[in-house]
């Protein structure tokens, strides 16, 4: 093969991995819960989930001692009693991992001793993924001021800033155009 030629099989393996490249890139992404903290006692896990968005395709990743703890999903009643009596599932490998595929409210518990009662519970509700934005609200009334600053500039700080997702599939969409380009 001459330098600088591709043969049609190399454009096709190109291809085929910028494809694939573009897949992984455009999928969700992985919560840790609990953050650094994990999943342990003495952790807010309703504090933690409040500051997450879950939509489809993101991904639950539990980190814990499997000596001391285990993840269970269970239903919501048995999310409210601390209940490990009918899990949905169980695990207790110490690093589990829950890919978030549908649009709902998923419950889990540790269901080791009292752990549950003593806050180790998470909920956590997960909404539809979008590859646009909605529009923006019509209105003909002005956008309400606020007089705190710091609130008004937190509340501004994401705005025109894509989600890690939407920023990877532009990323991706861009390259699959660039990759094409030289077929």
């Amino acid at each position: 093969m001459a330098v600088g030629k591709w043969s049609s099989s190399d454009k096709a393996l190109s291809l085929l991995l910028l494809v694939i490249s573009c897949a992984s890139c455009a999928s969700g992404i992985t919560h840790i819960v609990g953050d650094s903290s994990g999943w342990n006692l003495n952790v807010n896990y309703d504090q933690w989930a409040a500051s997450q968005t879950f939509v489809t395709g993101d991904i639950l990743e539990f980190r814990y001692s499997s000596s001391q703890h285990n993840v269970e999903e269970v239903n919501a009643g048995d999310y409210t009693a601390c209940s490990s009596s009918n899990p949905i599932s169980q695990q207790a490998n110490g690093n589990t991992t829950v890919l978030l595929s549908g649009v709902g409210t998923r419950y889990f518990i540790c269901g080791i001793s009292n752990h549950c009662n003593s806050g180790m519970r998470v909920q956590v509700n997960v909404t539809a993924s979008s590859t646009a934005s909605p529009p923006p609200p019509a209105s003909s009334a002005p956008a309400p001021t606020n007089n705190n600053n710091n609130n008004n500039n937190n509340n501004n700080n994401n705005a025109g800033i894509l989600s890690p997702v939407h920023a990877a599939a532009v990323v991706c969409a861009g390259l699959l155009v660039v990759g094409l380009g030289v077929f």
